[in-house]
């Protein structure tokens, strides 16, 4: 049994399924261009990817680096697209699936919370603390399990089908092939990998299942799917970037030398002699490293192609088990090894690092205790008994208060998208101000 292109690339909209095709735009284009004028999309820009509340401006934020994964996987897309072009549907060209990837690479990183992934670690471990878990008495298990091991894959996939634009009415109306490509993780948090990754919460669950029945995707048991072909090039593309930027922010920030980062980045390249003439000039660091970058992202490409094809059969019966980025050139998984050694030992330590993922914790603690305990009041005592301090607290969340005859489930759940919503900034301002505005302020 295999998948087929035909269900794979339906021109199909959720939400807005007989949505008619503009002249200039395809389906697929119009997918791209929703993302992008998102005001979700837009806060990318003041969120984390890795180096919080960065003081220097080329250190890469979540917008940067879901458009530089973009430009990587319309690449992918549109070269395995050109090789397997006699097995697509009439309607699309391999530069659909250029711009089927690229649309769900920029906005794979969509429902990420502030500060990167210490916001995430910090929002699990604030629901598993004493405070926290005193809340979830009562919701069931497979409930309490979506909020204790808050996703932001999961969260994303909330956003552009719930969320965003249109409110529980389909959010950005993307087409079923873009989604499904979004969705490195198509189960519920109970069957989350040992590293917690998931992509649906409870609440999109049904949507889910019309998803996969839509696309096609083979079930690998209750409530789990096998990924979207196109999946595996939008997780190789973000690999890519991964690999890189974690090395060239180090060096912006003088963590990492240019000559500590060069035999790996040489190792990426594929050629461990590669020596471009700019390394012997008076340029920068930065304009050496640049000339590394792209020789290694165009080996990492030409590698992830040359995989995809040969386990062509596999991904497309939903068997394929592997990572298209590790499983091609030894010397490039060599190199991403040793690239994620040297950023857990010398990177992920560095002090100002720390100091502001341990205040993060503490904002984050102060936001989710606040808009918790009040909705947790309101679900109580009714909106008109409610105290002063949570009335105020509600408040700030605008038409985006959960109403008060809602499950507290579903309550949290708002509270957790309007703080996974914020801002770096905003959510350090906002814990400041709830948390107590000191007298030298």
């Amino acid at each position: 049994m295999s998948m087929q292109w035909q269900k794979l690339l339906t021109p199909k909209r959720y939400g807005h399924e007989d949505l008619p095709q503009e002249l200039g735009r395809s389906h697929f284009h119009k997918d791209h261009d929703r993302i992008i004028f998102s005001s979700a999309f837009r806060r990318l820009g003041r969120k984390t990817q890795v180096h919080p509340l960065a003081l220097n401006d080329h250190i890469h934020t979540r917008l940067t680096h879901s458009i530089e994964v973009g430009s990587i996987g319309r690449t992918l897309g549109i070269r395995v697209g050109e090789l397997i072009s006699e097995k697509l549907p009439s309607w699309v060209s391999p530069h659909d699936l250029g711009m089927i990837v690229q649309s769900a690479c920029l906005a794979h990183d969509i429902g990420n919370p502030p500060f990167g992934h210490a916001g995430e670690y910090a929002i699990r471990d604030w629901f598993k603390r004493a405070e926290g878990e005193q809340l979830l008495i009562s919701l069931s298990e497979q409930q309490k399990c979506d909020i204790q091991t808050f996703e932001g894959n999961a969260q994303g996939f909330r956003v552009v089908t719930t969320i965003e634009n249109h409110l529980y009415a389909g959010g950005l109306r993307l087409t079923y092939p873009t989604l499904g490509t979004l969705i490195k993780y198509p189960w519920l948090s109970s069957g989350a990998t040992a590293k917690g990754k998931f992509s649906c919460y409870l609440t999109e669950l049904e949507f889910m299942k019309k998803l996969a029945d839509e696309l096609g995707l083979i079930s690998l048991g209750e409530n789990r799917w096998c990924r979207h072909p196109l999946t595996y090039l939008m997780e190789a593309a973000d690999d890519i970037c991964y690999a890189i930027l974690d090395l060239e922010d180090a060096m912006e920030l003088n963590i990492l030398s240019f000559e500590r980062i060069r035999p790996i980045m040489q190792k990426l390249c594929g050629d461990l002699e590669f020596d471009d003439s700019v390394f012997h000039s008076q340029a920068s660091s930065r304009r050496k490293l640049s000339a590394l970058r792209g020789k290694a992202m165009e080996n990492m490409v030409e590698s992830v192609i040359s995989v995809f094809i040969e386990n062509y059969a596999l991904i497309m019966k939903g068997e394929y088990q592997g990572e298209l980025l590790l499983d091609g050139n030894p010397q490039v998984a060599q190199g991403l090894a040793e690239a994620k050694t040297i950023a857990r030992q010398e990177v992920f330590p560095d002090t100002r690092k720390t100091e502001l993922e341990v205040g993060a914790y503490s904002s984050l603690g102060v936001l989710l205790g606040s808009f918790c305990q009040a909705v947790f009041e309101q679900h109580q005592k009714g909106a008109a008994r409610l105290s002063y301090r949570s009335e105020k607290i509600l408040s700030l969340m605008g038409i985006h208060a959960p109403d008060p005859e809602w499950d507290l489930y579903h309550a949290y759940m708002r509270v957790l998208d309007f703080i996974s919503g914020m801002t770096d900034n905003y959510a350090a301002y906002l814990s400041r101000q709830i948390g107590g505005i000191s007298s030298s302020a």
